[in-house]
């Protein structure tokens, strides 16, 4: 029952059963505005004798003002100032009133309806001086109608107050709910670029590989058979892992996600570096083997990037990498390599390689920089590691 009324007097706009809750209401306020009025000709004094107008008269009017009510949500004011010169003559007509009364509290500033609230109350002094010989004092009728007046009007202010609360918490919760799918879509745009860097980290390493490889059989067509078995070999073995860590990376494999690399994993990748030919110079200098994950990650992503350009754009196939730092200290890679001059500083189309070691390093709350100058080209990061 309450939550019919709540649903009354606070509708929701988004209902889709909008027409069937105004009939309710029109049928509602009917009824209560005739409840009202026959109970007020039954224990006033409008069947007395000295009435202005006979009572099966009155109530005839009280029926007529009732069908009014029907419009009183499209003009308020119009209705209840329609209304109102009935209340002179009919006490069965002050129930629509009130109704009309009330409904125009809602939708209309205070001022106004006050001051509607009072013509209803002077009405009744009207009233008492039409009847002949009046059982009751004058003062009888203005109290009940003040009061019954100031009643439709309160709590037609109240209702007021609450639909534009309940507006402006269903405006809120709205906002909320965008917020949280904006939220959500950011969340999928940073997991896809997050993806997208991955790839680019694992496929460009890889595929350097295999190039270099493929490359050298290309140039060496009198290569013996074993030389070509041991090229082709790398070839399978790097497009083999290239599968393996991208099916990790977007987790499409039926097993638990593997551990991504970190700083222990470096050397193992200066190894397969140099296995395809590279000359890479490698130093350790790191006082500790267990920073976070994320530096210890990021680390060897940047080792990774940074050998992948030495062998695209680098004079020759060689690179010299540097790590040194401890716990407190924070972690600094420094990456070296012969620059011919028109690339050392070239990036994948799309920005995802330097770019996003920028990014990383960001992420971690660190710094970088890279540059050519006298012939090398230089890639310096630092990685802040708590103690």
């Amino acid at each position: 029952m309450a939550a019919a009324l709540f649903a009354l007097l606070v509708p929701d706009p988004t209902s889709d059963r909008a027409v069937a809750r105004h009939r309710l209401a029109d049928a509602v306020a009917v009824t209560v505005a005739l409840g009202y009025g026959l109970t007020m000709l039954r224990i006033g004094d409008a069947t007395a004798a000295g009435a202005a107008i006979p009572w099966p008269v009155d109530v005839l009017i009280g029926l007529l003002c009732a069908v009014p009510l029907l419009f009183r949500r499209r003009r308020p004011v119009a209705v209840l100032a329609a209304l109102l010169p009935f209340g002179v003559i009919s006490v069965t007509a002050t129930g629509p009133i009130l109704v009309a009364l009330f409904t125009a509290a809602i939708r209309r500033r205070a001022r106004l309806v006050f001051t509607l609230g009072a013509v209803h109350v002077g009405t009744g002094v009207v009233y008492f001086l039409l009847q002949q010989d009046p059982p009751y004092p004058v003062w009888v009728d203005v109290v009940l109608r003040a009061v019954t007046g100031a009643a439709a009007i309160g709590w037609g202010q109240f209702v007021r107050a609450y639909r534009r609360l309940t507006e402006s918490l269903r405006a809120h919760a709205a906002r909320l709910q965008a917020e949280q799918h904006l939220r959500v879509d950011q969340a999928r745009l940073t997991e896809r670029a997050r993806i997208a860097r991955e790839m680019h980290d694992v496929l460009a390493h890889r595929m350097s590989l295999i190039s270099l490889h493929a490359g050298a059989l290309e140039v060496r067509t009198d290569a013996r058979p074993d030389e070509i078995a041991i090229a082709a070999g790398a070839i399978r073995s790097s497009a083999h892992e290239a599968l393996e860590e991208l099916r990790a990376v977007v987790g499409v494999a039926n097993r638990p996600e593997p551990p991504q690399p970190g700083l222990a994993d470096v050397p193992d990748l200066v190894a397969s570096a140099r296995a395809a030919g590279m000359r890479v110079e490698f130093a350790d200098e790191v006082t500790a083997d267990d920073p976070p994950t994320m530096v210890g990650r990021t680390v060897y992503r940047i080792a990774q990037e940074a050998l992948t350009n030495a062998r695209r754009h680098g004079s020759d196939a060689s690179a010299a990498i540097r790590l040194a730092g401890g716990p407190g200290d924070g972690l600094r890679v420094v990456v070296v390599n012969p620059s011919s001059g028109t690339g050392g500083s070239a990036d994948r189309p799309g920005g995802m390689g330097l770019v996003g070691i920028g990014e990383r390093v960001a992420l971690a709350g660190g710094r970088v920089s890279h540059g050519a100058r006298g012939g090398e080209y230089r890639l310096e990061a630092w990685l802040p590691w708590q103690t």
